[in-house]
């Protein structure tokens, strides 16, 4: 029976835990980054200078120790001589820092701010001194996302954005809030889900630029007073639903066939008005309109096989009856000299 209380209790915790962590990276902006990864020794600030030294300290003092007692010192002095060597390597592994190019140790002595160290080599005092934060001053690239957040026209859309900032100041960055990572993670995202709210669906999918410039405003105006300035904001992706997405498209498309139907009313105006212009010099140039209608026959003609309808006023107006008489004529004669 206690057994399987037990294995109840053990199955509810691990159940609490899991639901616990899910809720967790639910809750993360960019949940693609929830699990921390195994720092290495350069992230721990775990520099070559000191563990030479620690190393060289331990190597002198063992083999200082194992060298003594051959010689049949007593313990005394090897305890004597041991120690202190000891205590130096590990003093000076704990006091030697080294910070790189791009970064900023924050020191506190006795719990109040010391200064800004870095980068290079530098001295702390340990027990007195501790660094609580290394600050990165580089050029830093986060992601966000707001998911299914509603405009102003009430449409739920996804927006995935980037974000470009950089610490200008560490040592507010280091004391103004506890985990400005976090923060500004957490800030962007509150300032794109108020932004999408204020804005419809048209605006969002072509004022991009304008977005981008507001959630720049708004990030750094909530960043400033951690010592944080945001380069810029980068609209990555906008995601609408599938069935407004299909109406948005059949909408593009009958707004292209009515741009296609004015297009072509617009040309039948441009020709109705270029034959009219044309008809005003035939009125009173009849010979001109008969070259014009004999040139459009032979166009015709030229086609083998075509069909020509000529209207009877056509052929009573052009002579063409006498006109294809004289052409039957002619091909006859041809055909009787040859």
């Amino acid at each position: 029976m206690r057994e399987k209380n037990r294995n109840y209790y053990s199955q509810n915790n691990d159940s609490q835990n899991n639901t616990n962590e899910n809720g967790a990276e639910n809750l993360s902006p960019f949940r693609s980054f929830a699990k921390a990864k195994q720092p290495s020794m350069t992230e721990q600030h775990i520099n070559g200078i000191s563990m030479t030294i620690l190393i060289f300290c331990i190597l002198l003092a063992t083999g200082g120790a194992v060298l003594m007692d051959s010689l049949g010192v007593s313990d005394g002095i090897i305890f004597a001589v041991f120690v202190p060597v000891m205590v130096l390597g590990f003093y000076l592994f704990f006091a030697i820092q080294v910070a790189r190019q791009w970064e900023k140790a924050v020191v506190l002595r006795m719990g109040k701010m010391r200064g800004l160290r870095g980068p290079g080599l530098f001295w702390i005092v340990p027990i007195l001194d501790t660094i609580t934060t290394w600050i990165d001053q580089r050029v830093m690239v986060t992601p966000f996302s707001a998911e299914k957040t509603l405009t102003r026209d009430t449409v739920p859309v996804n927006v995935d954005a980037v974000l470009f900032w950089l610490v200008w100041d560490a040592e507010k960055a280091a004391l103004e809030v506890e985990n400005y990572r976090a923060a500004i993670a957490w800030a962007s995202q509150t300032a794109l889900r108020e932004v999408i709210g204020q804005m419809t669906l048209a605006d969002i999918l072509i004022g991009r630029n304008k977005m981008d410039a507001d959630l720049q405003k708004i990030i750094d105006e909530r960043t400033t007073p951690w010592g944080i300035t945001v380069q810029s904001v980068e609209i990555r992706d906008v995601v609408i639903p599938a069935d407004l997405e299909d109406a948005m498209s059949r909408q593009a498309q009958a707004e292209r066939e009515r741009q296609a139907r004015v297009i072509l009313g617009e040309s039948e105006m441009q020709i109705a008005s270029s034959f009219e212009t044309a008809s005003q010099s035939y009125i009173n140039n009849p010979t001109a309109l008969h070259l014009r209608a004999m040139n459009m026959l032979f166009e015709g003609l030229k086609e083998k096989g075509a069909l020509v309808i000529v209207p009877s006023s056509a052929v009573d107006t052009m002579n063409l009856g006498g006109i294809s008489g004289i052409t039957a004529m002619a091909q006859q004669n041809i055909d009787k000299i040859k």
